[in-house]
């Protein structure tokens, strides 16, 4: 309510200017002079929900509107994911090819990884505010899915080769990649001791 309440009193004292002037319209008119008249202003605009980007989520179908029919382009991923981000292109040599990515940057920090062809073929997911239908997301440990890696978990491969990346339960398309502290060798699965420390790092929704 006291948030509410200034803007209703500005509300009021708008009017009422609006309709004193409209008390002297010949002098008005006289003068050129042309008046703002607060219902023509689209007062939507300076609600709550448009102060901030809309909050996304990693689902099934994808992460927010981008998903596997999305076209590989700025534009749409932006829309895609709501214009939270700024959206910037790249290209990156990768397992003898070449790989086209779309990064969604904010403050400097890159929040989301796109890639595919001609559609989106994988998104990759880093920033916190982003969660999974049931609240999974980046920070969670471990322990809080699975007791053990077996059966759902591998080791990572490429960038993520120093992670352990496992199959969210249930889903068809969502991994999550979990990082953490460890010395063995680099072929090996940490023991599931070890990886109850571990949180997860990067979600990872793929078609």
């Amino acid at each position: 309510m006291k948030t509410v309440r200034p803007l209703a009193i500005v509300a009021a004292l708008l009017l009422a200017s609006c309709a004193s002037s409209g008390s002297s319209s010949s002098s008005g008119s006289d003068n050129g002079a042309t008046w703002w008249n607060p219902l023509t202003y689209s007062w939507s605009s300076l609600a709550p929900w448009h102060w901030f980007g809309s909050s996304l989520h990693v689902t099934e179908q994808g992460v927010g509107k981008v998903n596997g029919s999305t076209a590989m382009n700025e534009g749409a991923i932006r829309d895609g994911l709501n214009g939270n981000y700024q959206v910037r292109k790249g290209m990156r040599g990768e397992d003898g090819g070449v790989v086209t990515f779309f990064q969604a940057v904010s403050d400097n920090q890159v929040n989301v990884e796109v890639t595919g062809a001609a559609t989106v073929s994988q998104i990759e997911v880093m920033d916190s505010a982003i969660a999974t239908a049931d609240g999974k997301k980046i920070g969670t440990p471990f322990s809080d899915i699975y007791s053990k890696a077996f059966g759902v978990c591998q080791k990572g491969s490429g960038r993520d080769r120093e992670g352990v990346e496992c199959k969210a339960p249930g889903s068809q398309h969502i991994s999550y990649l979990f990082s953490g502290e460890w010395h063995g060798p680099d072929s090996l699965l940490p023991a599931d001791e070890t990886l109850k420390k571990w949180t997860i790092s990067k979600i990872i929704w793929r078609k």
